[in-house]
């Protein structure tokens, strides 16, 4: 039951990282293949990571990567543990499925579907907003060259598409608790909240570390999708959508230097490693039981 499992990891996860050596070397395709072309290629040392920290905007992009994330980890730990809870507490289970369900569905679509939706409702000439605007007479909004709109936009649309499927773990966690816990605490006349703060919150405390601790991890790593399609790479937004990864891709469009891109991938993995073994260390100082190893 495990090989698959063991097959999978090897094949997408272990053996391509035999191509981070790209990240030290000044990368040239050579027509015997990909693996002349790594062997070939000159070394250059630290030369591709200088692009990342010797650029105007180095600053920039590693601010916005860390404070959205850190938002996205906060927020969406609070949103998913709130509605796994909600939809615990319905009576009607056909209903809760239905919630569940339509909350899911934004999980599986694609930003560039996602993207067209935004602007359908932030058009300039025919959005939503703006025409709800005009009813107020208020000026109509430029959205896609406003940047000071669009940290709360990227927030909503990050929870709005991430609810669904970052409650279903909690969820699963919350049905499998003994209701005999719940039964007993009627019984000593707790109300909901009591509940839910004295037995359903410390049950699934660990689950929320472990997937906090794995977030974190990934704090240098930014969704592309959301930072790149949904503003639609508006250049006046720049300063509050330009994010490592879109940064990097940009970079590579520009100079086509592959080297710099698996610096910039790198980079990221080494500093989310780095975080994980911080966070778990921190973690286990304050409750063993909890931390992740």
């Amino acid at each position: 039951m495990v090989l698959p499992g063991t097959i999978w990891f090897l094949v997408f996860s272990y053996l391509p990282m035999f191509g981070t050596v790209i990240a030290f070397k000044k990368f040239r395709i050579d027509p015997d293949g990909f693996f002349a072309s790594v062997m070939n290629s000159e070394w250059v040392g630290w030369e591709n990571f200088k692009y990342l920290f010797n650029s105007n905007s180095a600053y920039l992009i590693t601010r916005n990567t860390l404070l959205y994330n850190l938002t996205f980890i906060i927020l969406g730990l609070i949103t998913a543990v709130v509605t796994a809870i909600l939809l615990s507490e319905l009576a009607n289970k056909k209903l809760a499925k239905f919630y569940q369900t339509g909350m899911l569905f934004p999980h599986f679509l694609s930003w560039v579907i996602v993207s067209y939706f935004v602007f359908t409702f932030l058009s300039i000439d025919r959005g939503l907003m703006n025409n709800i605007l005009s009813w107020f007479n208020i000026d109509s909004i430029s959205w896609y060259t406003e940047a000071k709109y669009w940290p709360f936009i990227i927030i909503f649309m990050s929870l709005w598409k991430g609810i669904g499927y970052g409650s279903i773990v909690y969820l699963a966690a919350i049905v499998g608790i003994d209701r005999t816990f719940y039964e007993a605490a009627m019984i000593d006349g707790a109300s909901k909240w009591q509940q839910i703060k004295h037995i359903t919150l410390p049950m699934i405390k660990p689950l929320m570390i472990v997937l906090t601790i794995m977030n974190v991890g990934k704090i240098f790593n930014a969704d592309f999708g959301l930072f790149y399609q949904v503003p639609r790479d508006s250049g006046a937004l720049y300063s509050v959508t330009n994010v490592i990864d879109t940064f990097v891709y940009r970079g590579l469009m520009t100079l086509g230097d592959i080297g710099m891109s698996t610096a910039a991938g790198l980079y990221q993995s080494a500093v989310g490693f780095i975080l994980v073994i911080m966070t778990n260390y921190i973690i286990r100082k304050i409750d063993e039981e909890s931390a992740l190893f």
